[in-house]
């Protein structure tokens, strides 16, 4: 990832926080599974003084654009910080993908996706409190002219959380796991890079 010029950001490299300086270089060295794929995208500039922005889509097929699942992650800092973070940083994120529809209709869904982000930041060590979020699931049935399509379901995550610290790459890859989960990708070792799978039918 080219972290260089974090996107929202006006001012010189030199000029940032040391603290977020540190943040982006966290970032840089988060490890993530050869599906997921991230760039950079230009992040929010109202909410804080300093922020950078992720956006991630993972993909089960390298022969094919179609992306099992979507998300987006900003980091928010501001020095002084904000009373509702409790604490001068802020992750927002942002995970959505298809599912098959019996998953879709478990109406234990929404508890099981929110446990899959507590998991994942747990088991990569990643320090956080004042955490919030919403899951939503849907699904649809087309009609008329495309009513040969598929019945599909989706499960989307919005999530915000105060990381206890700098090491925000941590954050980055707990997140990443989220999205392979919702892409129903086999949890794997941290380290240890998945050969190219297929997508579910």
């Amino acid at each position: 990832m080219d972290m260089t010029r974090p996107g929202g950001i006006d001012h010189e490299r030199d000029a940032m926080p040391p603290s977020f300086t540190r943040a982006i270089e966290s970032i840089r060295s988060a490890a993530l599974r050869a599906e997921v794929h991230i760039e950079e995208t230009p992040a929010p500039q109202r909410l804080s003084p300093y922020a950078v922005a992720l956006q991630a889509t993972v993909m089960l097929d390298p022969a094919s654009d179609e992306e099992a699942a979507s998300g987006r992650f900003v980091l928010l800092h501001d020095p002084a910080g904000q009373e509702p973070w409790d604490g001068t940083y802020r992750i927002v994120t942002f995970a959505k993908g298809t599912v098959e529809m019996d998953i879709a209709g478990d109406p234990m869904l929404t508890e099981v996706a929110w446990s899959w982000l507590l998991e994942a930041l747990y088991d990569h060590e990643a320090a956080f409190h004042a955490e919030s979020g919403t899951v939503t699931r849907t699904s649809s049935q087309a009609f008329g002219a495309i009513g040969d399509r598929l019945p599909q379901g989706d499960v989307e995550i919005r999530a915000s959380w105060t990381p206890d610290d700098e090491s925000i790459g941590a954050h980055v890859e707990a997140w990443a796991d989220v999205l392979t989960q919702i892409a129903g990708l086999p949890p794997l070792p941290v380290g240890v890079s998945a050969l190219p799978a297929t997508r579910r039918r």
